[in-house]
């Protein structure tokens, strides 16, 4: 009797923890977008741009050229949002906005 209660307890628990597997956000994808940086006046202010953009969370990658005035960046889109990515630009003193 005590065996078949374990043994239902651990199928339950197999059972359980397949659901959690199954229900991951296995659909995350890296997302890649260019935001326009027309605020960027010299060429130091990229460095506190990138700063600011890899301080998200959900950031992989990011490349700014101060000669294009834009930001090239890479994330997992289930952990941030182009609208994330420009608040943090904005709260770095450099609004900006996606590129189209």
């Amino acid at each position: 009797m005590k065996s078949n209660a374990l043994t239902e307890t651990q199928n339950l628990l197999s059972t359980f923890t397949l659901g959690i597997l199954i229900a991951s956000p296995g659909w995350a994808a890296t997302k890649t977008v260019t935001l326009a940086v027309p605020g960027m006046t010299c060429a130091a202010c990229p460095f506190t741009v990138k700063a600011a953009l890899s301080k998200v969370a959900g950031v992989s990658k990011t490349e700014v050229q101060f000669d294009k005035r834009e930001a090239k960046v890479s994330f997992d889109d289930v952990k941030t949002s182009a609208l994330a990515l420009m608040k943090a630009t904005s709260n770095a003193g450099y609004p900006s906005s996606v590129k189209k």
